[in-house]
């Protein structure tokens, strides 16, 4: 059986491939559309998992990520949602090998730390401080299966590409008959529910 630290890191690194294997294959155009009235897209969403994990394996432990100062997006002047899209000077390699390094720099922690480290979340309410790392792990990793689930969304509107992994889709069909023919059944059933 595993221990609580494997299983740990097994799950949140599971989420973060899962968010970069939603970008493979699109030029920058798609990575960036934004779907939503929102405007959440793609490559937004990898930029804003790098923030979240800086900010909860960085600053809550007092840990500075190297180059930090580079990322004006990142900076507490920065425009609102900055961390949301990608400029057009930020290219999808560019920010997935950023969302690596901010992996490494993560799990230095992550893999290391003892469980039970103390730290503090500066932009929690002070009765929910100080935190554990165990605590933080599974918040990060709650937070980026909440954004993962958007990026399965978003990609399958993107081309119709739909999965878990690119190993297993986890869907019963890959033929858009098929699909087709289930949502006419799901739009007659609404329908009829609206009567």
């Amino acid at each position: 059986m595993d221990d609580s630290r494997t299983v740990l890191h097994r799950y949140l690194q599971a989420t973060r491939d899962a968010l970069v294997w939603k970008l493979e294959g699109l030029d920058e155009r798609a990575a960036r559309w934004p779907w939503t009235p929102t405007g959440t897209n793609l490559l937004g969403l990898v930029k804003h998992a790098a923030g979240v994990e800086i900010g909860y394996f960085g600053e809550t432990f007092g840990r500075n990520f190297p180059g930090l100062d580079d990322l004006a997006w990142y900076l507490a002047d920065a425009p609102p949602n900055a961390d949301m899209y990608a400029t057009a000077d930020e290219s999808v390699d560019e920010l997935v090998d950023l969302y690596r390094r901010v992996w490494a720099f993560a799990d230095e922690l992550v893999l290391h730390a003892p469980l039970d480290t103390p730290g503090h979340v500066a932009w929690w309410p002070e009765h929910r401080n100080p935190v554990s790392l165990e605590l933080v792990v599974v918040h990060v990793t709650t937070d980026l299966t909440r954004h993962a689930g958007h990026a399965d969304i978003l990609r399958e509107l993107t081309d119709g590409a739909v999965g878990m992994r690119a190993d297993n889709s986890n869907v019963p069909s890959q033929d858009a008959a098929v699909w087709a023919s289930y949502v006419a059944d799901l739009q007659r059933i609404a329908d009829s529910a609206g009567r």
